[in-house]
């Protein structure tokens, strides 16, 4: 794990198991038999060293008589497995009544398919494993749930054409994606706009960025780079690229343009 909050929900998790264990009279292979998992996997967990599935924690609970406080924790180590800049994010996100984001060079991740998402993180260099990249996929489609959330934020998304053009994953994952931009630009409280390649003026040549106003009145900023991602609180700096996020929607098409274009698009995509 890489950080110390998901590290102590883990060691809780693996002594409250042992605990159970033992009170049940259990050696680590006899559980892991009669849960359909090995004894080794068993004391990984125990020892906070791997993150038990929901099924682990279920099976445990009801072979060791837990009477569900067992499957009580499976929402803490849902959010353990996460990141702690997702996370972090995540809680931002939550908490936003507004959320503007500019995206240059792939889909913003609040509006990419898994598919599409597993793409991109397969093609990082240095490589990810297989459950690296599951973990990262699944905690980049658990933040899609801020679409969901009441009272809605206005959500707004400006995207350069390349992204729209741009094969991540193939053609058939692009072609989903596309698709699946159409039906996100349909809600109420969500607007995507697009940015022609052909622009001759352009606010945000710096890359992408995003501004995100919290329910007690504060605006924060959020840039993301090769090897960092960080949280802008500066007032001054949020207020900048507030600045900058506004008059890229201006030179941007209308919402309306900018779904047509997509349409548009998505028939190229063969």
């Amino acid at each position: 794990m890489e950080d110390e909050e998901a590290e102590a929900v883990l060691r809780a998790v693996g002594r409250q198991i042992k605990a159970w264990r033992e009170s049940a009279r259990m050696t680590q292979p006899e559980l892991g038999a009669a849960i359909g998992y090995s004894g080794d996997m068993v004391a990984s967990v125990e020892r906070g060293r791997r993150i038990p599935k929901p099924d682990f924690m279920d099976k445990s609970d009801e072979v060791l008589g837990a009477g569900g406080k067992l499957s009580a924790m499976k929402e803490d180590l849902e959010r353990a497995q996460y990141p702690k800049k997702v996370r972090d994010l995540a809680k931002l996100e939550s908490e936003a009544i507004e959320l503007g984001a500019y995206a240059a060079l792939h889909m913003h991740g609040l509006l990419q398919t898994p598919e599409y998402a597993r793409a991109l993180y397969a093609m990082r260099r240095p490589s990810y494993t297989e459950e690296e990249v599951d973990r990262l996929v699944s905690a980049r489609m658990a933040r899609k749930s801020v679409f969901d959330l009441v009272p809605r934020a206005q959500i707004t998304f400006v995207q350069e054409e390349a992204t729209l053009r741009r094969p991540i994953g193939g053609k058939a994952v692009l072609r989903e994606q596309l698709e699946h931009l159409l039906e996100v630009g349909g809600l109420r409280h969500v607007t995507i706009q697009v940015v022609p390649t052909d622009c001759d003026d352009h606010a945000a040549m710096m890359g992408s960025f995003r501004v995100l106003k919290l329910r007690d009145g504060k605006t924060l900023g959020h840039t993301e780079g090769q090897l960092y991602s960080r949280v802008i609180g500066d007032p001054r700096e949020a207020q900048i690229l507030e600045m900058r996020y506004g008059m890229i929607r201006s030179q941007a098409l209308r919402p309306r343009e900018s779904l047509a274009f997509i349409k548009e698009v998505l028939k190229c995509v063969t």
